[in-house]
């Protein structure tokens, strides 16, 4: 254990007692979120994403152990443990390096090589090796080998075998696997072909029909490309290697100065059928796995900004569901997200049916005063905001419009949260609301659709779906715990993300408010079936209850610390009804916080959130975050000029650039070198989902849908 502390401390940075104490926390079955939020003194001040790396890493490490146990076990086992062998396992620091060690002591299945050890070869095959008899010496031994009954009818027979023999065990030599591998990763390439006939059914992978690019220099985003159009058996991928220089250094490390032909041959044949076509594997494996991680780091950034989105409150908003013939679905939310209306209008069915619909629309949103019109952006998303821009301009209400997002809305729709929430309502009008919610509230409605749906990742279909599904969890449970979460107004689908609660208490916090009412304080929450004390603990300072017994209870400071807080009001003056009242506010200025901690025997950092708490009660994080750019009117592509310069919103972040939102219902993308004048590795260095950016229209491809754009102005 001592040593994956210190490499842990070493990898990021920290200092080994940090490193004990936080993995001390995490095996004590204390969340990530709890740790990073009230366990700052004891971590170091570690932040959640952090805490996230160093478990992960923590889990790889040890599975590295374990691994090291078994296969220093099994050679053991087999009595051809040697110290140098062992040592050399032990100081290994990649499961790769420990296989590599393991490959000749491995347990096989049947192989050539296997076959010629139980006919009795392998000592003509060392004699070969050992390279100290001529050819006309190793063919007299080899008579020796003859056994009709055992298929060795002639000396090119024997000779065969034992070279399958030798050209095993140069494949299972970890050092020359290791120089091998790295050679072929550092000087080798990875080529592309279109399968004949493929061409016409898969345009979108053209520019990799005749591809050749370097393994080392190729992106992320382009592996993943080619696995794709591979998986479609729509390309021929395959690595090219350095051939011509490993067979070189497989001859400077095995030959002599006069290898027989027999060595010669075998080594072109070890290479050829055993090394190359695994190291192919295992480097293709790799490329796989790092750009999966990739691609899973990016959807899970752009999923937190989505999720931490700043909310529309105090809004009353339409949802509105674009759709042709089957109509376009309206859902009218109040200020909390409360269902007020709904109904159906077909503005796109002739003159009569476009009259009435404009009617109703007109009518709902001055029946309701409507605040914001939130648009789906799918199927007649195009003319449904052409109609929405027009028809609100006939209205006094001075509303607005926005398109949003709506992947997932339809899953959301059929789901089986969805018949709960809504029994009574079509399928259909749910992706209404769904789309309204999102707008009032990102965070409370995303929740209730699986991440994987939302639509802002990049390739999450060619991904490992285990790992997607772990890390997608993570971010979601980080943002919510983030946020906090009104225990009285909560779903299900909200409540179950937060630290310590799972879908089961969940449920039971909501079966407890339907018999029993609202919480009017935390320590209720020990009431409610299968909330225990640790549990409680873990929660607690991430449910939020506005309208209690306790103003402390609708902030983010745990109950663990409301002793040192009531000091803390008591030493300064500060009356806690008033908390976040102007007057109170200048009371909290000048303080000297290392004097104070000590006093209330807190620790420093946890001084500074309990103090952002008290100043107001009830804050939320996504408030300062710019929202998005509303509009009263419409563009459309052919609008749009070169030179144009434009306020959008960034509604995805990939490997080679951002989709950009500019209202022409067709997102426009910034390529990564249109970003900024300076040198950035990634797009997620300069631009985040939800940035409002100004951008100049480089380019329009009306018959291609596409529209390049740069933020260089």
């Amino acid at each position: 254990m001592e040593s994956i502390i210190n490499q842990l401390a070493n990898e990021f940075s920290i200092r080994p007692q940090q490193v004990e104490d936080t993995l001390n926390l995490i095996d004590g079955g204390n969340t990530i979120p709890f740790i990073a939020r009230y366990r700052k003194e004891v971590t170091g001040n570690l932040s959640d994403a952090l805490l996230r790396d160093l478990d992960v890493r923590l889990t790889y490490l040890r599975k590295l152990e374990k691994r090291k146990e078994e296969v220093t076990g099994s050679i053991a086992e087999q009595g051809k443990l040697t110290p140098e062998l062992q040592a050399a396992i032990a100081q290994s620091l990649t499961l790769q390096e420990v296989e590599d060690h393991y490959l000749p002591y491995k347990q096989k299945k049947k192989t050539r090589a296997s076959v010629a050890r139980e006919k009795g070869l392998e000592p003509l095959a060392l004699q070969i090796l050992e390279q100290k008899l001529s050819e006309a010496e190793l063919e007299h031994e080899a008579l020796k080998y003859l056994d009709a009954e055992k298929e060795i009818e002639t000396v090119e027979k024997a000779l065969q075998f034992a070279m399958d023999i030798i050209a095993e065990i140069i494949s299972d030599n970890g050092t020359y696997r290791a120089v091998i591998r790295k050679s072929t990763y550092d000087k080798g390439q990875i080529k592309a072909s279109v399968v004949k006939g493929k061409e016409e059914e898969n345009p979108e992978l053209e520019m990799y029909f005749d591809h050749s690019e370097t393994i080392k220099g190729i992106k992320d985003h382009r592996i993943l490309a080619l696995n794709r159009g591979e998986k479609k058996k729509a390309l021929a991928v395959k690595i090219v290697a350095p051939t011509e220089e490993i067979e070189s250094y497989l001859k400077k490390e095995l030959l002599t100065e006069h290898p027989s032909k027999y060595l010669l041959n075998v080594l072109a044949d070890s290479y050829t059928r055993l090394i190359a076509p695994a190291i192919e594997r295992e480097i293709r494996t790799a490329l796989k796995e790092r750009a999966e991680e990739g691609a899973i780091k990016m959807f899970a950034l752009n999923l937190k900004k989505l999720l931490l989105q700043p909310p529309f409150k105090e809004k009353v908003t339409m949802g509105f569901d674009p759709a042709f013939r089957t109509g376009c679905k309206i859902a009218v939310l109040d200020k909390v997200g409360k269902l007020l209306d709904y109904t159906t209008i077909y503005p796109t069915f002739g003159k009569g049916q476009a009259e009435k619909a404009e009617k109703e629309f007109i009518e709902l949103i001055e029946r309701y005063q409507i605040d914001i019109i939130a648009i789906g952006n799918g199927t007649a998303s195009r003319e449904s905001e052409q109609f929405v821009a027009e028809t609100i301009k006939k209205t006094t209400v001075p509303v607005q419009y926005i398109v949003v997002n709506e992947a997932g809305a339809s899953v959301y729709s059929a789901s089986e949260l969805g018949t709960e929430e809504y029994p009574d309502i079509n399928v259909s009008i749910r992706g209404a609301i769904s789309i309204g919610g999102r707008l009032q509230d990102p965070l409370s409605e995303l929740v209730k659709i699986d991440p994987k749906h939302i639509g802002v990742g990049q390739y999450q279909h060619d991904v490992n779906q285990k790992e997607l599904e772990r890390v997608l969890e993570a971010t979601v449970e980080d943002a919510v715990n983030n946020v906090g979460v009104n225990v009285n107004r909560a779903s299900v689908a909200l409540l179950k993300y937060v630290a310590g609660v799972n879908k089961t208490i969940a449920n039971n916090i909501m079966d407890y408010r339907n018999s029993v009412g609202p919480l009017k304080n935390r320590k209720e929450l020990m009431k409610v079936k299968g909330l225990g004390a640790k549990a409680y603990e873990q929660c607690a300072g991430f449910l939020r209850i506005d309208d209690g017994d306790n103003i402390l209870d609708n902030t983010g400071v745990h109950p663990e610390a409301y002793k040192s807080v009531e000091k803390l009001l008591k030493l300064k003056g500060i009356q806690k009804e008033k908390l976040g009242t102007k007057e109170q506010l200048n009371l909290f200025n000048e303080m000297n916080y290392s004097e104070l901690a000590q006093q209330l025997e807190i620790g420093i950092p946890t001084l500074y959130d309990i103090i952002k708490e008290l100043k107001k009660p009830g804050r939320d994080p996504r408030e300062n975050a710019p929202k998005p750019h509303l509009r009263s009117d419409v563009l459309s592509m052919s609008d749009l000029e070169v030179g144009m310069e434009l306020t959008g919103t960034v509604r995805n972040v990939i490997d080679f650039g951002a989709f950009v939102d500019i209202g022409v219902h067709q997102d426009g993308l910034v390529h990564i070198s249109q970003i900024t004048d300076r040198y950035i590795k990634h797009p997620s260095e300069a631009v985040s989902l939800g940035d409002v950016v100004t951008v100049r229209v480089l380019s329009v491809d009306m018959k291609r849908k596409r529209i390049s754009l740069t933020m260089i102005i």
